[in-house]
């Protein structure tokens, strides 16, 4: 008897369609009691946000169970109120709020982003008590630089290195392109020699070789990334004119500071004496 009543059990607990009930049930209550909970916020997408000076920024703030409340985004650095629902209530028409219908997103968009738009911003929602949601922007500049300039130094004949590094970049650079004189640099010209290899990620470097460097190839050279300032360097390639006085020129100019020093006090002593 025990055998038969364990197979019926067995054959209920694996049978398709009934777990198919036991499941749906399980889902159903689960929704029950999400609606249950009333308006809240999935933090999971409304996150901190970091943009791009000059580039559109997107702060989004996802709302479940809403009902008939509404979204409003006020800006807490001096508590005005941006936007009530999808009507925008400020006069800076760089702020504007995007929802689609049957959403859960509300988000506002930050056109033309400067220094001072970075701070706090609530996402509030018109419950009683009101629930509140703050989200950070931070608006940065990235920083471009050419590895040893402003002014470099080269032997004629020798490789022409120039490294550009890109930090502090919300997203890699879509490109960096090198210009000579204000002319881009073509890797493919009768020159030949010349070669350039870039790695994208949090910090981009893009590294520029001129080989067998000659007098023409000294002058101003530009690293142009796609979402920086550019950065500058001099090259100067040595005809074999005191290579050894202008690669340290700065050497150079400490050593007679210091030999000026000297003597002057040298004179001191002898007037002294």
């Amino acid at each position: 008897m025990a055998f038969w009543i364990f197979m019926l059990c067995l054959s209920y607990c694996s049978h398709p369609a009934l777990s198919a009930v036991q499941s749906t049930g399980s889902a159903s209550s689960n929704s029950l009691a999400d609606s249950a909970r009333g308006p809240h916020f999935d933090t999971s997408a409304s996150k901190n946000v970091t943009a791009l000076l000059g580039k559109t920024a997107y702060l989004n703030c996802r709302v479940k169970n809403l009902a008939n409340r509404t979204v409003s985004w006020v800006r807490h650095r001096d508590v005005h109120l941006l936007t009530v629902g999808r009507y925008t209530y400020t006069s800076d028409q760089r702020f504007r709020a995007i929802h689609q219908p049957h959403s859960e997103d509300w988000t506002l968009q930050i056109k033309y982003p400067q220094h001072r738009d970075s701070g706090i911003y609530e996402c509030q929602v018109s419950s009683t008590p009101h629930l509140s949601h703050f989200i950070h922007l931070t608006v940065i500049e990235p920083d471009t630089e050419i590895v040893g300039g402003p002014e470099l130094f080269i032997d004629r004949g020798s490789t022409i290195n120039l490294t550009c590094v890109v930090r502090h970049s919300p997203e890699p650079p879509a490109y960096i392109f090198w210009n000579h004189n204000d002319a881009i640099i073509s890797y493919s010209s009768s020159r030949g020699g010349v070669s350039v290899a870039t790695e994208r990620g949090e910090t981009s470097r893009s590294v520029l070789l001129i080989q067998k460097a000659r007098p023409s190839d000294s002058g101003n050279y530009q690293c142009n990334p796609s979402n920086a300032r550019p950065a500058n360097v001099t090259v100067h390639v040595l005809n074999g004119e005191h290579p050894e006085a202008m690669q340290h020129g700065g050497n150079q100019r400490m050593g007679s500071t210091v030999n000026v020093f000297a003597l002057l006090t040298i004179l001191l002593l002898n007037s002294y004496c």
